[in-house]
């Protein structure tokens, strides 16, 4: 999927391009935090898209499953992989609804601002749950100043994160990263131009 509000037959129709809407390099943010990509560990990619992130974990090692709704999109991220010689669990569902698996070592949540508030919740708690204990979430997407820039991103301001919000949402977590600032990313034509960001970073606490 990605950050857009498109309801599920819309993104059929966002993704049926030759082109790669969000291009084929990964996130500028999953490329700063490729440090933290650990081989031979489990992750998830939730609401992939096209693959561009799952792909690059993959190519660091990674054990990668990702999860989307449009099969056009699967299909471009199944040849990527191929692409660049890497296998990835891809798989087609409605990431609201669907058993995500696990537990998992690492979650990557980036751009998911499809959702509102509601959603958003219920997001948030498959992703606990998805994780194991000690594992590590990477969160990105952009805070309710990207409205109106036009430059990617959803029209809506509810479903936009602040750090506030996030701190409270994975409260007890060890936070690594609570960070909200501005930068000209270039990720195909979905994302072009400054954008009002924020880069989570989280431990999930250890069992005991």
């Amino acid at each position: 999927m990605s950050d857009a509000a498109a309801p599920p037959s819309g993104w059929e129709a966002r993704y049926a391009t030759p082109d790669y809407l969000f291009g084929k390099a990964p996130s500028a943010f999953l490329a700063d935090h490729a440090h933290l990509l650990t081989p031979g560990a489990t992750a998830l990619a939730v609401a992939d898209g096209e693959g561009r992130n799952s792909v690059f974990m993959a190519e660091k090692g990674l054990r990668v499953t990702a999860l989307d709704y449009a099969p056009t999109a699967i299909a471009k991220a199944e040849r990527l992989a191929a692409e660049r010689g890497v296998t990835v669990d891809f798989a087609e569902a409605d990431v609201l609804s669907a058993d995500w698996g696990g537990p998992y070592d690492l979650v990557a949540a980036i751009f998911i601002q499809f959702a509102g508030p509601e959603d958003r919740a219920r997001l948030f708690a498959k992703t606990r749950a998805a994780l194991a204990p000690g594992g590590l979430l990477l969160l990105h997407g952009y805070t309710p100043e990207q409205v109106g820039r036009g430059t990617g991103g959803p029209p809506c301001r509810e479903n936009m994160y602040t750090e506030a919000m996030l701190a409270e949402a994975f409260e007890g977590w060890e936070v690594l990263e609570n960070r909200a600032y501005e930068r000209d990313i270039r990720e195909g034509t979905g994302h072009a131009g400054l954008s009002a960001l924020i880069d989570f970073v989280a431990r999930k606490p250890a069992a005991g």
